[in-house]
């Protein structure tokens, strides 16, 4: 049943979505540039899937940079000093600058 309300959820989700793009578009863009044209809704649904492609955004429950921020300072924190120095000289080979870690 859980994935029933999910499902009806993510519809929801993405009519929500695909209409506040629709109506942001009609009311910024066509006013800005006298050459655009009003978009439908299917077409805002298009438009917002090429920005999740090009962009990357909705990411969900991956955490997203946050997350992976978080898991590189507990690996950093777990190295040896030997294991950060090694990791530090591969670092600079690709011209990246020596940054203290406190």
């Amino acid at each position: 049943m859980g994935f029933l309300i999910k499902g009806v959820f993510a519809l929801l989700c993405v009519g929500v979505l695909g209409g506040a793009v629709m109506l942001l578009w009609n009311w910024v863009v066509p006013p800005m540039f006298p050459g655009a044209v009003e978009i439908g809704f299917w077409r805002a649904l298009g438009l917002l899937v090429l920005c999740r492609i090009l962009f990357g955004g909705f990411r969900g429950r991956h955490g997203g940079w946050h997350e992976k921020k978080r898991r590189m300072r507990a690996r950093w924190e777990a190295m040896t000093p030997q294991e950060r120095e090694r990791f530090q000289s591969r670092w600079r080979m690709f011209g990246c600058p020596n940054r203290e870690r406190d």
